[in-house]
């Protein structure tokens, strides 16, 4: 796929908490601390996840609470649901959650509802040692309304078991061009006699268009809130995956099926394609559930395009309810997600690294061989003098959906890529500026 003839180019984060809407409370899978003694201050406390991160979160809670005589924190969670609505339905009934977990897209349209504190001003919550382009990614109109609580990015990940098999040598992830990708996953469909695709990632998912845009020195999300994308761009992200599939690199039309979003019920994992993008943070799960060797590379073309198109992206936000009946309490909740390292022994990189560089830095010594790579991998990409990324504009979730549909469409052969990008210019900024 190519911008001009001389340049070589080329996830909607899933809600998985679900808070009910009659009850105003998190359906399914819950769990949290035992009722509030008289006196106690109840912080209500939700995120989504698996059972997994909802351990690990209560355990590092426990710590807070000793640290913290008189707070008790009420935790409920659920591994899959609309979270997005049925949270919007609690904010709009008055009663919303005192610490929450919010995603990237849905920050802005929470924080211009005046729906959100401004953590800036909560002194009970220290900022000191957070970087100013984590503190950018929750900031909106100069006031702070989310802290990420952790930082990761998409990433390559190999089955390097099939490549070895294939005979089929992996590029060096520092210099390979998009070309270099399709070339290597051309072989790989090749000499396995077509039982393994070379590709198998994701064109539906925004993570990759993104990082496509600012290699080419677009910003898919602009400063000032707007879609910054080009037509071209968003054409040649989808005329790559074509032109794969027609080399037999790419799995043909309605290959790929609803199974579910776990490393463990990835094609990867099933063997029947030798790479797929991921949020690295995952990488330990996909290397587990292949049970293989797989390994962890940078997306193609961030060298020979025009710039990075690499950031430190936010998993996901903890925000404070404006309307916080205990805003004091909840800032020193926040604080510790962020900066206690005794807590950050439990939940390790469960939401990606720590954003706080001495806390990241003293867990370290307690991650997995596969959990350090990832770690290690993000350390380094932020060694690199990277591109700005921001705030997702209002509308960022019809983007996704415009993107997913039109992706669906191209892959069938019911509309070009050409006339997928032009829609998705229209349908997006109307979105955007509704």
């Amino acid at each position: 796929m190519k911008k001009t003839a001389n340049t070589h180019i080329p996830r909607r984060i899933v809600l998985g908490a679900a808070l009910t809407a009659a009850g105003l409370a998190l359906s399914g899978c819950g769990g949290g601390a035992s009722p509030a003694s008289a006196g106690d201050v109840e912080l209500n406390f939700v995120f989504w996840g698996d059972a997994n991160r909802a351990k690990v979160t209560e355990e590092a809670l426990r710590i807070f609470e000793q640290k913290n005589p008189g707070i008790k924190v009420k935790t409920e969670y659920q591994d899959s649901g609309p979270y997005a609505d049925k949270l919007a339905t609690r904010f709009a009934g008055g009663n919303p959650p005192d610490v929450l977990a919010m995603a990237n897209r849905s920050l802005l349209e929470y924080a211009q509802r005046g729906a959100l504190a401004d953590l800036k001003k909560l002194p009970e919550l220290k900022l000191d040692a957070v970087p100013e382009t984590v503190l950018s990614r929750g900031t909106v109109d100069g006031k702070l309304y989310g802290l990420a609580t952790g930082v990761t990015t998409i990433g390559m990940v190999v089955n390097k078991t099939i490549t070895d098999e294939a005979g089929v040598t992996i590029p060096d992830d520092k210099t390979w061009s998009w070309d270099d990708y399709a070339k290597f996953a051309n072989e790989v469909t090749q000499k396995t006699g077509g039982k393994v695709y070379g590709a198998g990632y994701d064109v539906a998912t925004e993570t990759g268009p993104i990082l496509l845009a600012r290699q080419r020195g677009e910003d898919f999300y602009t400063k000032d809130n707007k879609l910054g994308v080009s037509e071209e761009t968003i054409r040649d992200w989808f005329q790559y995956s074509v032109d794969l599939r027609k080399t037999g690199g790419y799995p043909p039309a309605g290959f790929f099926e609803q199974i579910g979003g776990s490393p463990a019920q990835s094609y990867l994992a099933k063997g029947t394609v030798a790479s797929q993008i991921i949020p690295i943070n995952n990488f330990k799960g996909y290397n587990d559930a292949v049970e293989g060797d797989v390994v962890l590379l940078r997306i193609p073309g961030e060298t020979s395009a025009e710039r990075r198109g690499y950031s430190a992206d936010p998993t996901m936000l903890w925000s404070i309810a404006a309307k916080s009946k205990h805003p004091k309490e909840a800032a020193k909740l926040v604080d510790f997600l962020t900066n206690d390292s005794e807590g950050a022994a439990h939940t390790l990189t469960q939401r990606g690294v720590p954003i706080n560089p001495s806390v990241a830095e003293s867990i370290t010594a307690k991650l997995s061989t596969d959990d350090k790579a990832f770690v290690d991998l993000m350390a380094a990409i932020q060694e690199d003098d990277l591109p700005p990324a921001y705030v997702y504009p209002k509308g960022a979730s019809l983007v996704a959906d415009t993107l997913k549909q039109l992706a669906t469409e191209v892959e069938f052969g019911r509309i070009s890529p050409a006339d997928a990008a032009k829609t998705f210019l229209e349908k997006s900024n109307a979105a955007i500026n509704k």
